[in-house]
């Protein structure tokens, strides 16, 4: 089980943060100051540290360098300060990620499974593809299939569908995907996602008018169902239509 060191001083966010990364199935350990987070990483080296940058006793990017200085472990940074600047700072000095307060439980465990995944520390690797109903996306032989016949996908469009295979049922938003396949957390083009949806589209065999897997949920996302798993939520996805059609011509 990954475990996740929450540095952060706000004692109602600190226990919020906790309580909902360990509803998720992760271990938790918590630091109210810098210092103090610092020995937690060279004592326990956690899997993944949450940064806060407005820390009492020293600065969040000062920290973040000396958590550099002597390990890799990924680190995301929780802060209300959405500022280009800072982001950029934070970047350059290492952080991995960058999450802005108020944010949700969800969409930071979707951010720590992200850098585990690309640290290689997620776990051991899954026995066989990943599948969804016809569909079966195997990521050590980076093949995927549609009942039984080979698809021929991009890299790009490879990463997309084993990201949205593997969070099927959840709703992907367009700037996780950016994150997660891109690498792109920030100043990233979602257009760049809309555009490899519509060719995943057509080479599911499907549309944004009539979908069978890919099924947009308007201003979100995407989620990627089985077909007969779609229900009459899904008369949403319609109105989605013309930005993915659009996207690929």
């Amino acid at each position: 089980m990954p475990r996740i060191l929450v540095v952060e001083d706000d004692e109602a966010i600190r226990r919020a943060v906790r309580r909902g990364l360990e509803e998720r199935g992760l271990a938790v350990v918590t630091a109210a100051t810098g210092l103090g987070g610092l020995e937690v990483v060279l004592a326990e080296r956690p899997d993944v540290v949450l940064l806060d940058l407005g820390l009492p006793d020293v600065d969040g990017l000062t920290l973040l360098t000396m958590i550099r200085a002597a390990s890799d472990v990924p680190v995301l940074i929780l802060t209300a300060q959405d500022d280009d600047p800072t982001m950029v700072r934070a970047l350059d000095a290492g952080a991995d990620d960058y999450v802005v307060k108020p944010f949700g439980s969800e969409q930071v465990a979707a951010r720590i499974r992200a850098v585990l995944r690309r640290a290689g520390a997620g776990g051991p690797a899954a026995p066989g593809p990943v599948r969804v109903g016809g569909l079966a996306i195997d990521e050590r032989t980076r093949v995927a299939s549609l009942d039984g016949r080979p698809l021929e996908l991009a890299r790009k469009e490879f990463d997309l569908l084993l990201l949205l295979a593997s969070r099927a049922g959840e709703v992907v938003t367009k700037r996780e995907a950016l994150a997660e396949v891109w690498q792109q957390a920030y100043g990233g083009a979602e257009r760049t996602v809309d555009v490899h949806l519509s060719w995943l589209r057509r080479k599911l065999g499907e549309t944004a008018a009539e979908p069978r897997y890919l099924h947009s949920v308007r201003g979100v996302g995407v989620r990627l169902v089985a077909p007969d798993a779609s229900d009459a939520s899904d008369a949403s996805d319609a109105s989605d239509a013309s930005d993915d059609d659009d996207a690929g011509r």
